[in-house]
């Protein structure tokens, strides 16, 4: 299958490199280009790509307020989006993640990195960052909006998990794979990808970087600050 891959940045130059990157490979195709958020919404309901590589800072519609308006679109389900930011430790991150993206990445990675967090978002299968660590996600997670502790709305929607499903879900929230998970857990890789794909039905969550959130955001798992 082709991973249809929309591009948006208002830098012609940036997005020109980017299409000559995605292009090469044999399982991906640039389907679009947008110079603005509200370009990158209008041609995701009209090309319907699988990933979605956005900008966060562009004039007029943000790519902030663009990854909202497709992560609340029940027509753009199935897009996933991956925003591109100038610094790793940005403080849109939080924002991007609670916007409805399935991750973040540095416009200095390799584009090695690049094209496996297409692959990754596509799959659906894990949060994107290779260069983050698990404690610079918490800590924007711990930093959130208003501070007021873990969302009881969160947290209430977890007790419709089991208590394995709890438990894959903190690892999840680790940042560790599903090998790594059913490695700790003692059980299989598909058993593993069984609870997650439940505990994402459950509850509402898009793919893993949204239940990563959720899971800080309730409360269930803890940031830590070292």
């Amino acid at each position: 299958m082709t991973i249809r891959v929309l591009l948006a940045d208002d830098q012609a130059l940036l997005r020109s490199a980017f299409r000559v990157l995605v292009d090469s490979e044999p399982d991906m195709e640039v389907v679009g280009e947008a110079s603005d958020g509200a370009e990158a919404v209008r041609l995701a309901k009209e090309k319907a790509p699988d990933v979605v590589l956005m900008d966060i800072r562009m004039p007029g519609t943000d790519g902030l307020a663009a990854t909202r308006q497709i992560g609340t679109d029940p027509a753009l389900a199935a897009v996933r989006v991956v925003i591109l930011t100038t610094f790793e430790v940005d403080d849109y991150v939080i924002s991007s993640l609670r916007a409805g993206a399935s991750g973040f990445l540095g416009k200095g990675s390799e584009p090695e990195e690049l094209l496996n967090a297409i692959r990754v978002a596509a799959a659906g299968d894990a949060l994107l960052s290779p260069v983050a660590t698990k404690g610079l996600i918490a800590r924007f997670l711990a930093r959130g909006d208003d501070g007021d502790g873990p969302d009881p709305e969160r947290a209430g929607r977890l007790g419709t998990l089991t208590g394995r499903e709890r438990e894959v879900l903190v690892q999840v929230a680790g940042g560790h794979s599903n090998d790594e998970i059913a490695e700790r857990l003692e059980v299989s890789p598909l058993t593993v990808k069984t609870h997650v794909n439940r505990a994402m039905a459950k509850l509402g969550a898009r793919d893993r970087a949204q239940l990563v959130v959720i899971a800080y955001e309730s409360g269930l798992v803890r940031p830590r600050t070292d």
